[in-house]
């Protein structure tokens, strides 16, 4: 996966025009999870790392003053000046034209190099769970994706439960992954902060299962799924870690799914990621 990210970066680099899916392809990978992998490591989403290096090497272009700033808007794949101003202006804070007068100020995107660390001081209790499609009830709302921190809009949707509503949960639940599940739906690929998902407080349950009216529901479809077993307080360490140490180093990849964090207990969690097998 290091590898296919670094060649990644290269194709930045050389092409005008960037096929996510066909490089994915070519790398022995899918885009899904070449993204995720991308924002997980580089800690922005892909998208804004072409945007940020096309805007480095276009201030280069527009200091040395051979080409007039319509030329060099198309260039870097713009249709008029104007549009290529405001991503000018929006990476770098200041317009193409105060630049080339100025030389400045500029705000430089360096090329990326990605590199696995080896540490194995702390492993990762992880299983594999093949399941069958399943469905999730209970009840949704749609939320800003937060990186750091506690989501409040999550904090405030869960508290305006009543408890009784958590135990109706729970005893909805007839099917693994069991109990109270915290279910993140339609992420952005490149998992760009402020980004809109969908997340449900719910139970797992069968096909057959009736479901009462009042709850949403969510259709997961059947695959794998790399469960690693944590605690409530090393969540979000473990999700990062999944990415830096967890992927890197076995054969699966992400497919496309809801993210799942099931409640075990006070302390005890479970992240379920939808995986499947990585292929060369």
């Amino acid at each position: 996966m290091i590898a296919a990210l670094n060649r990644l970066v290269s194709l930045v680099e050389a092409a005008d025009e960037l096929d996510v899916a066909e490089t994915a392809k070519e790398l022995g990978t899918t885009e899904h999870h070449l993204r995720r992998m991308f924002s997980s490591l580089a800690g922005m989403p892909l998208s804004e790392y072409v945007r940020r290096r096309r805007m480095t090497m276009a201030a280069a272009d527009v200091i040395r003053g051979r080409d007039d700033l319509l030329g060099i808007a198309v260039r870097y794949g713009y249709g008029s000046a104007e549009a290529f101003g405001r991503a000018f202006r929006a990476v770098h804070g200041a317009s193409p034209g105060d630049v080339r007068r100025n030389g400045g100020p500029l705000r430089t995107q360096p090329r990326l190099t990605f590199r696995l660390t080896v540490e194995g001081g702390n492993p990762m209790e992880t299983r594999i769970a093949d399941r069958p499609a399943f469905r999730v009830a209970g009840h949704a709302a749609r939320v800003p994706l937060i990186h750091r921190g506690p989501n409040p809009l999550i904090q405030q949707h869960i508290a305006g439960l009543p408890a009784a509503e958590h135990q109706r949960l729970k005893e909805l639940s007839d099917t693994e992954p069991g109990g109270l599940l915290q279910v993140f739906d339609d992420l952005d690929s490149d998992r760009t902060e402020g980004s809109e998902l969908t997340y449900l407080h719910g139970a797992a349950v069968t096909a057959g299962t009736p479901v009462p009216a009042d709850l949403e529901t969510l259709e997961v479809a059947a695959g794998a799924w790399a469960v690693f077993r944590t605690t409530e307080a090393s969540l979000s360490e473990t999700w990062a870690a999944t990415a830096t140490e967890w992927f890197p180093s076995n054969p699966w990849r992400l497919r496309p799914g809801p993210e799942i964090v099931v409640l075990v207990d006070r302390e005890a969690r479970e992240l379920w990621l939808p995986v499947e097998g990585a292929q060369g």
